[in-house]
């Protein structure tokens, strides 16, 4: 195999990152963009061979990582944001060519994040405290102790902002990585691994394997030298996940799928109402958090889609890469073919597309609204993971709260409604791990973020991600000449 492909003009050496060089493999898989289906180049192709080598690289870099004090972990993480910030350009010019997410999102948004996720985790390191407290004269000392090697396994639609949700936090807490980033949007990690090396991480805290989940992604999960096993993806995925790492007990934190509402209340602003609605058409409506099921209180259900329809026939659908494209393409053929069918389906049982459903010309789906659908049909129930939206509507808080709750899922739901009260009310009676008020998509590192039910297991940010990452320790201290006879 050729060891560096070029895209966009920015060189991504391919191969596998492992104790701090770079390991080819016998076999290689082909990345294609998903702006035109062109071979982007070829990636290496791991399997067990390669995920035994990079697990050893993190147990063997482990102890002298772990024992590195606090503030030169954060050093280093700070100038891994450094890094990002530099190549920032070149970042973003890569990911989008090799997942089709909007360039200006990657420029303004994205990668901007991605270098916050290190500064954030690396400073939130320095304010860990340790607690401390006394039983019958004894002193209980509880201590955060970095817990091993993690596997971290990663999705296509944000490849190196949901990586470094995972690799920050967990660099922070003094465990070493194995980076898995997914085969359809592999070539960031690999940039990563550069940067990390770089700003001076040491060989093996760091590593990145490429490959097929079902060849390297199964040794990974099962491999006994694993402490934490981190993936964000489907459903189907986490369960082969928990399958294989149970053997071994290993702890997971488990980010899955959604079928998020957004619920329009007639006391709504309904120009913001329908800016909330369109706005999960982002990134191709491949977003695990989208509101894809919109639910609008009857008595405005009309002037709702009206208004909808116009503001949505307005968005722009093309090459990613310029500046007027406000929907990208889908990032593979066969997420394509799941999308096109999920609508069929739909259509065939009875639902209508106000607009769209069908594909155009390449990897692009047009944005989709369908209505008169049933609650317990298949577009209503799972997870399409692309630009289809269904509308349901509703005539009390109480039928609202029931339509939103009853799926499956439980990671998000939006709330557009221009009363306080009712706002308070129908969200402590809504099963999500986050849900927004007037508002959509804002995320604060501090925050926990996860979900219920077929969501997820466990949240990320702030203290929950120390908490998956890190060994609680409880010393219990004798006082001064204590002894069991006086005690």
């Amino acid at each position: 195999m050729t060891d560096k492909i070029v895209v966009g003009g920015v060189s991504v050496d391919t191969r596998h990152w492992i104790g701090g060089r770079r390991v080819a493999s016998g076999d290689t898989f082909t990345d294609t963009s998903p702006i035109d289906g062109s071979a982007l180049g070829e990636i290496a192709r791991g399997g067990p061979a390669e995920a035994g080598a990079a697990v050893a690289a993190a147990r063997d870099a482990f102890p002298a990582w772990a024992a590195t004090p606090r503030a030169e972990r954060a050093r280093i993480l700070h100038a891994i944001a450094d890094g990002v910030e530099k190549r920032l350009e070149e970042l973003a010019i890569v990911e989008t060519t090799d997942n089709g997410a909007l360039l200006r999102s990657h420029r303004r948004g994205v990668m901007p994040r991605v270098a916050h996720n290190f500064r954030f985790f690396a400073d939130w390191l320095l304010t860990l405290e340790h607690e401390d407290f006394e039983t019958r004269g004894h002193t209980n000392h509880v201590s955060w102790d970095p817990a091993g090697p993690c596997v971290l396994i990663t999705p296509w639609n944000a490849p190196l902002m949901l990586a470094t949700w995972k690799v920050a936090p967990a660099l922070a807490a003094g465990d070493t990585v194995v980076l898995k980033p997914a085969e359809w949007s592999p070539l960031t990690a690999s940039l990563l691994a550069d940067i990390a090396a770089e700003a001076g991480l040491p060989a093996g805290v760091l590593n990145v394997v490429q490959g097929y989940g079902s060849e390297i992604g199964d040794p990974l999960t099962s491999h006994p030298d694993v402490r934490r096993i981190s993936f964000t993806g489907s459903v189907p995925t986490a369960r082969r996940i928990a399958a294989s790492a149970a053997a071994n007990l290993t702890p997971l934190s488990l980010e899955l799928g959604g079928k998020s509402p957004l619920l329009v209340f007639a006391d709504a602003d309904l120009d913001l109402a329908v800016d909330l609605a369109v706005e999960q058409y982002d990134n191709a409506g491949q977003v695990c958090l989208a509101g894809t099921r919109l639910l609008v209180e009857a008595s405005i259900a009309e002037e709702f889609t009206r208004r909808f329809v116009e503001k949505a026939e307005g968005l722009t659908q093309g090459d990613p890469r310029d500046e007027a494209t406000d929907i990208g393409p889908n990032i593979h053929p066969r997420q394509l073919e799941k999308i096109d069918g999920f609508v069929r389906r739909a259509v065939a049982a009875g639902a209508r597309a106000v607009i769209g459903g069908q594909r155009k010309d390449g990897q692009y789906y047009a944005p989709t609204l369908l209505t008169d659908v049933a609650q317990d049909s298949e577009i209503v129930q799972e997870e399409v993971f692309g630009p289809v939206l269904t509308l349901q509507t509703f005539d009390s808080e109480e039928e609202a709260v029931r339509l939103a709750n009853d799926t499956r899922f439980g990671l998000a739901a939006t709330l557009a409604t221009g009363d306080p009260e009712r706002a308070a009310r129908v969200t402590a009676r809504l099963v999500a791990g986050t849900v927004w008020v007037n508002c959509f998509f804002v995320r604060d590192l501090q925050a926990p973020f996860g979900g219920s039910r077929l969501s997820g297991v466990g949240r990320e940010g702030g203290t929950w991600s120390f908490d998956f990452y890190c060994d609680l320790k409880n010393t219990v201290t004798a006082p001064k000449g204590w002894s069991r006879n006086h005690g």
